[in-house]
């Protein structure tokens, strides 16, 4: 949740447009460190670094003459800006999903014209790599399916193996690299989701008094799955939004700083591209990269 560099900043996803297509998908059809619900759970490292984040804050906002003081009331139903306490939280969400790596996703897009594409798989922030089944579906059903592999500078697609079962991890093992068909990301709104993806998880906390400042925003509360989440709205980036405005992303976080959910508006779509993530993947072995598009 940076504001000034792409390579730590989830926002910069936020540029794509509903241009582009998702490479074979649409030419045919548009052409167990984990809590209760699966998510990353609370422990001894992570406790101290939130205490730790959160002392910073406080101390943060006196010496800017507590700008930020009022907002460690107890928080209410409507929208407000974030409290210290939830700007440490967001904070933490990022490091928090690096740390749980790799974990399971889904990802939902939808394309325009009844077209949506579903990729579910595995991510793994240390190595910044992510592969997984997707199905474009339209409204008259399946279109498409098969496998499809990530990384920072772009995408592969592959058919699905005949007679391999078992998760898109163990499927991808089995494709040979002369199957895959690489390419340079778009602005489809798939293509974008993925590149959020890859951005969400850090090797370190971001900085809650920058969050706080930035315009991050307490929306609301939600319970998932028995566990209660804050919803926020994210920091602003830098010159991408006017003041005043809302980030085009939102986040899912529970009472530890636990990642759940991210939801990205598109322009020109209804419905937002959604990430949701359900714990960890310890047995997961990513391949290599196999879908280079230098």
């Amino acid at each position: 949740m940076a504001r000034t560099t792409p390579a730590r900043n989830p926002e910069a996803a936020k540029q794509a447009s509903t241009t582009g297509e998702p490479g074979k998908a649409k030419a045919a059809g548009r052409a167990k460190a984990s809590g209760k619900d699966g998510a990353p759970g609370p422990g001894p490292r992570r406790r101290t670094v939130r205490l730790r984040i959160l002392a910073a804050l406080v101390a943060g906002a006196a010496a800017v003459g507590g700008t930020l003081a009022y907002r460690t009331v107890t928080a209410g139903t409507g929208e407000r800006p974030v409290t210290v306490d939830e700007a440490s939280r967001l904070a933490l969400s990022r490091l928090n999903l690096f740390q749980a790596s790799p974990v399971t996703l889904a990802l939902t897009a939808a394309e325009g014209g009844d077209v949506t594409v579903r990729v579910e798989g595995v991510v793994d922030y240390r190595v910044r790599r992510g592969v997984g089944r997707y199905q474009v579906t339209g409204a008259s059903g399946p279109l498409d399916h098969g496998l499809v592999v990530w990384d920072a500078g772009g995408l592969g697609l592959a058919p699905e193996p005949a007679g391999v079962d078992g998760p898109a991890w163990k499927q991808a093992e089995r494709v040979p690299r002369q199957g895959w068909s690489p390419r340079s990301y778009t602005a489809d709104p798939l293509d974008a989701g993925l590149q959020l993806v890859v951005q969400l998880g850090a090797d370190r906390p971001d900085n809650p008094l920058l969050l706080a400042q930035s315009g991050a925003r307490r929306l609301g509360g939600e319970r998932i799955d028995g566990r209660d989440y804050d919803r926020f709205a994210g920091p602003r980036a830098q010159g991408a939004a006017p003041d005043g405005e809302r980030s085009p992303l939102t986040y899912w976080v529970d009472g530890d700083g636990g990642l759940r959910r991210v939801t990205m508006r598109m322009p020109g779509l209804g419905t937002p591209t959604a990430v949701e993530f359900s714990g960890q993947d310890s047995g997961a072995v990513l391949p290599e990269a196999p879908w280079l598009t230098g």
